[in-house]
Parts: structure tokens; C-alpha cells; sequence
């Protein structure tokens, strides 16, 4: 599922529905029966087995429907611990930085410049929208949570955005529900993740108008 103004905003959140060692990675809502170590002996030792088929290692790698690590699913220490590429890091330098920043991005990467593009989007959204641009706003929605690269965290969005009462269905009518929504399902994952949330009467300033200290 952003820079902050001092002590009254959180730091720039993520999307990811998982972190190294302490966000929990499910695709299920509060009603659904959590995830459970299994005994399995097809699995890993010590390994939990996910509601939506995939499965997450003590390490914090996540595997596939089809038994395959997730890269964009897992953490890069956990990622490069995988891989056995968690050496004593050297001392800093341009070319190592330059070697950090090109690599594929896994799962918090991704996520930071996911709602970095999903909240540009609120803000670019028009006053009020006409239906033909709602619907399009809702199929995008719904391809997105289909085809969001961390399959855990589009499953989640997915299972957020269907809750049974209607609550969190996208509201499109125009640029002020739509940013406020969006702004609450980023909330939503910054509870999941431990983080503090966002005070939403400010998303405006965030992520359109910027903030009226001058700062921007």
C-alpha cells in the first residue's frame, strides 16, 4: 500500500506491505484467518505459508506461487542475503553508490515511487470529474491492483478496496475525494506497517500546491 513537515507529518511512507523483519506480509483483511506456520515438509523450515498461495521465509524472502523468490516482493537485505551477497560493505564511494542505485528496486523502493506517481495523479485529477473520466479512473484503479509487481501488496489493495460495506471504494467524483481517499489508503498501509499516519486535510499542500511555509 512522504516528506513531512518536522514533527507533525510522517516521513516519507511506503507502499510495500512488507519490511525486512517487522511488516507483515498478507493479502488478507482483519476478518480473515491470519497466516500459519505449517509443517508441511514441502516447505522451508520455520517458513509461513500466505493466504494467497505464496510463502515467506524466516528470512524475509518472499516465494512465489510457484516456489520462486519475489524480488519485488522482498526487502533488499533480505534479497541480497538470498543471494549471499551480504558482505562487509567497503567504505563509501561514487561507484558504489552509482552500482546501489542501479539495481533492479525491490519492494520498498518500488513502493516509495509508486505513491510518489499514485498521489501526482490525485493532484492532476480534475475539479470535477465527468463520468466518461470516473470510469477511467476506475479501471485504472482496478488494473493496477491486479498488476502491481508485489503481489502481496495489489492482493491487499484489492481486498482493501472490496471491503463488504462499500467504505473504501475509490471515490472519483472529483480532485478533493479522490486525493482524500487515496490519502487514506495510504494510511491504511502506514497502520499495517507501524508507521504514523498522515493528516489528510493537508494532501493538497503535499502533493500539489506545496506546503505554505514557502518551503517548496
Amino acid at each position: 500500500m512522504p516528506d513531512q513537515p518536522d514533527a507533525q507529518f510522517p516521513p516519507k511512507i511506503l507502499f510495500p506491505h512488507l519490511s525486512t523483519t517487522t511488516a507483515t506480509a498478507s493479502s488478507s483483511s482483519s476478518q480473515q484467518d491470519p497466516p500459519s506456520t505449517s509443517n508441511d515438509d514441502t516447505l522451508p523450515a520455520g517458513a509461513t505459508k500466505l493466504p494467497n498461495g505464496m510463502t515467506k521465509l524466516p528470512s524475509g524472502v518472499i516465494l512465489d506461487k510457484d516456489g520462486k523468490p519475489c524480488r519485488l516482493c522482498t526487502s533488499a537485505a533480505s534479497w541480497r542475503a538470498l543471494t549471499k551477497q551480504a558482505k562487509t560493505a567497503p567504505p563509501a564511494t561514487t561507484t558504489s553508490t552509482t552500482m546501489t542505485n542501479d539495481c533492479p528496486p525491490d519492494v520498498e523502493t518500488l513502493g516509495r515511487s509508486t505513491w510518489t506517481f499514485l498521489h501526482s495523479l490525485t493532484a492532476s485529477y480534475p475539479v470535477h470529474a465527468t463520468p466518461e473520466q470516473q470510469t477511467e479512473m476506475r479501471t485504472f484503479l482496478g488494473i493496477f491492483s491486479r498488476l502491481y509487481p508485489c503481489w502481496v501488496c495489489a492482493d491487499d489493495f484489492r481486498t482493501w478496496m472490496a471491503e463488504p460495506s462499500g467504505t473504501n471504494e475509490p471515490r472519483v467524483a472529483g480532485r478533493a475525494e479522490f486525493g482524500d481517499w487515496m490519502c487514506r489508503a495510504h494510511n491504511e498501509v502506514n497502520r499495517k506497517l507501524g508507521k504514523k499516519e498522515f493528516d489528510c486535510r493537508f494532501w493538497e499542500e503535499r502533493w500539489r500546491t506545496g506546503w505554505k511555509d514557502g518551503r517548496c
